[in-house]
């Protein structure tokens, strides 16, 4: 009764693991047996490489035809192979894959907006699907800790940022489709002969959209190699007159989406340093102004300095109200600041040619009863710029 009892645990027990596998992070075996599949043979240990061998094959988010399916293969591409279950490989991300990762728990450096930093412990990462809404990606494989780096692809939907899948988040096929090639570094490059010479062999070339990838990639590379230099040294129009082209190469891919993504990033570049700039002319020419102020103020200073001596100065004006001989003194708005009176050696003077000029006036001042005002008497005036 007991051994019955304890073999039925040992089923549920089996039996809870494999239906919890779905929300279970893959980890990658260093040194595994050999594994065996009764259609394909034995399979090298992994990791291993295997070939594609149909078109159009599903890749999954996880070892089965009930997880959705978040990119393709053809026939004649590899796949690097990290582990396995019945039926079904699992493998390092393909081109093309992408995770979603919320966007509350990572941070963007403005300085590189195509890194972000995690914020939290314990961040779910989860697989990107075909044509699937991050918040209907329900299958996730990693966690990330606070402080981990991620690369962002350049989209954001339902609050949620598309990322390059870190490591550790891998994708899943189905072996009907795969055949072992060897071990990882072991397997070359695939070949193809040319009709001229069948004695030769080139390296396969590569499809237009990862050369496109490959040229993304080298213009990202730049764009960082600038934005290091100085903000006055950073010069950004050749890569963005390639990353245009790229846009709009309809042949792109994901390139092309990823180039305006790049295009957008160096707007905002391009923006700061409009901007920089603006601010360092206004800088300059504010110092100039600055300058000119100081310069005025020195020169004013000087000459209150000078006019210390006079008890009035400003524009003489002729005022014969109160009598021959009688003057007055305006301010630059055409007030009258005093009137006044020569006495001694200044009342034999001929004070015409100063009439309408700016003048100071050595003497003394008392009240003007008439006009409720003052009065200079003055012994001496100066003629004044």
């Amino acid at each position: 009764m007991q051994s019955r009892t304890g073999l039925f645990a040992v089923i549920i027990l089996i039996s809870l693991a494999s239906a919890g596998f779905a929300q279970e992070t893959v980890t990658t075996p260093e040194a595994v047996i050999m594994t065996r599949d009764p259609n394909k043979g034995v399979a090298p240990s992994f990791p291993y490489v295997a070939g594609i061998t149909g078109d159009n094959v599903n890749v999954r988010s996880g070892p089965g035809t009930n997880y959705y399916v978040c990119g393709k293969l053809n026939k004649g591409d590899r796949v690097r192979v990290v582990n396995q279950r019945v039926g079904w490989l699992c493998i390092v991300p393909p081109p093309g894959s992408f995770s979603w990762i919320s966007t509350q728990y990572v941070g963007i450096d403005a300085n590189n907006p195509t890194v972000g930093t995690v914020t939290g412990d314990n961040v779910h990462v989860w697989v990107g699907g075909v044509d699937l809404r991050p918040i209907y990606s329900t299958t996730w494989r990693l966690k990330l800790n606070r402080g981990e780096k991620v690369k962002l692809l350049g989209e954001e939907q339902d609050k949620y940022y598309k990322i390059a899948p870190p490591t550790g988040a891998y994708r899943w096929v189905s072996t009907e489709y795969t055949k072992a090639l060897g071990p990882v570094g072991e397997v070359r490059a695939p070949v193809v002969v040319r009709p001229s010479d069948s004695n030769a062999v080139v390296p396969t070339r590569l499809p237009v959209k990862a050369r496109k990838l490959e040229e993304y990639y080298a213009l990202e590379k730049q764009m960082r190699a600038e934005r290091t230099k100085p903000t006055e040294q950073q010069n950004y129009a050749n890569i963005k007159k390639a990353l245009l082209k790229l846009k709009d190469d309809t042949e792109a891919g994901k390139a092309a989406r990823y180039a305006k993504f790049a295009i957008s990033q160096i707007e905002r570049c391009e923006l700061a340093l409009r901007v920089a700039k603006k601010v360092r002319l206004d800088d300059a020419e504010l110092q100039q102004t600055k300058e000119g102020i100081e310069k005025a103020a020195a020169a004013r200073l000087a000459e209150f300095q000078d006019l210390g001596r006079f008890a009035a100065v400003g524009q003489l004006q002729t005022f014969e109200t109160y009598g021959p001989g009688h003057y007055r003194i305006i301010d630059r708005f055409g007030q009258t600041l005093c009137y006044t009176l020569p006495i001694g050696p200044a009342s034999r003077m001929d004070l015409s040619n100063l009439v309408g000029r700016r003048v100071g006036l050595v003497g003394t001042i008392e009240p003007h009863p008439p006009t409720k005002g003052a009065l200079v008497r003055f012994t001496e005036i100066v003629g004044l710029k």
